[in-house]
């Protein structure tokens, strides 16, 4: 039996940012409706406290796929050859539950974690938000700055980050694929306290973010921590900001960004007005007024990327892209 291999740069090409969007709007839609299922991921932290080993499985009823995805995630990596989230996603399809396709797990996910903060601005920030802040400068920075741009009208963008040098490549690089403003902030403070739209992708494992600097009527996308001892937001972001995450479950079992202030006090479980997917669905309400400050914590689940491998695989089938392996799986009649 013959299964699809769909590499890097492949992945990039099937998966553009727009058709992506659709797909995370319609998976988080679903999961909203029951029709997925979605146990916690496992993650296996190393020894030498360089990285962490992650399995994240799921089922999509609609479309039908099951899939998980295998990756570890070293955010030291950042500034070498290599990207912090490395592994592959596995499809298979639910009939006779056959291996379809092995695929390159970090450009899905640098796509498709872009694609699902894009579909959380759209519903929660004001249609006119303009100008974008962006903390980071990596590979999730460069999806984001795609992302945003895709779902509203941005006019100003301001990118920090400790490393100097790395932030004055991204924004010579941002500047000559997007023609848009962009320019290297001072110190986040000055990047995010006149921004529409804040996106954190930081490797950061304390605040990068003080809520005393965002303006009224600004929408955060906290996306850089998805385990329960990090955050980059601090305790008074979180409070002032009413609060939508991917999914509930995770969020109270990995987020740091949420558990770390409840830990203290300052905040508890009701502090979560619904999932992104109940809003999409019109289940619950997203932004109540244009003075208020809304927060997404997107922590990753395996639905997103179930449904970003069924959308490869369809694409790559009509285009003739990938490359097919002789593998097996067929029982041996001998």
């Amino acid at each position: 039996m013959k299964i699809l291999i769909v590499n890097q740069a492949e992945v990039a090409r099937l998966l553009p940012m727009a058709d992506c969007i659709a797909v995370m709007e319609d998976a988080l839609s679903a999961l909203a409706r029951g029709q997925a299922l979605l146990p916690l991921r496992q993650v296996l932290m190393l020894p030498n406290g360089r990285g962490a080993f992650a399995a994240m499985p799921g089922h999509l009823s609609t479309p039908a796929a099951v899939g998980i995805k295998v990756i570890t995630v070293f955010p030291g990596n950042h500034g070498t050859e290599y990207d912090s989230h490395q592994g592959a996603v596995l499809l298979f399809e639910t009939e006779r539950g056959r291996l379809l396709a092995v695929m390159d797990a970090s450009s899905i996910t640098a796509i498709r974690t872009a694609a699902v903060s894009a579909v959380a601005t759209r519903a929660l920030a004001r249609a006119e938000a303009a100008t974008l802040g962006l903390l980071g400068t990596g590979v999730q920075a460069a999806t984001h700055l795609e992302a945003m741009a895709l779902v509203r009208p941005l006019r100003r963008v301001r990118v920090w980050s400790r490393d100097n040098a790395h932030v004055r490549a991204f924004v010579d690089r941002a500047r000559a694929r997007h023609g848009l403003d962009v320019e290297a902030a001072a110190s986040a403070r000055e990047a995010v306290e006149d921004a529409d739209v804040v996106c954190t992708v930081t490797s950061s494992r304390e605040p990068v973010l003080q809520g005393a600097w965002l303006r009224p009527g600004a929408h955060v996308n906290a996306v850089g921590s998805s385990v329960r001892a990090t955050r980059e937001l601090d305790t008074a972001a979180v409070v002032r900001a009413r609060l939508f995450v991917d999914r509930r479950e995770s969020a109270l079992s990995e987020a740091g960004d949420f558990l770390i202030p409840r830990a203290e006090g300052a905040i508890t479980d009701d502090h979560i007005q619904a999932e992104l997917g109940d809003v999409l669905i019109g289940r619950a309400p997203g932004r109540r007024s244009a003075e208020e400050v809304t927060l997404f914590k997107s922590l990753g689940l395996a639905v997103e990327d179930v449904a970003s491998a069924h959308r490869i695989h369809a694409s790559a089938l009509a285009s003739g892209a990938g490359t097919w392996v002789e593998l097996g799986g067929a029982r041996d009649a001998t």
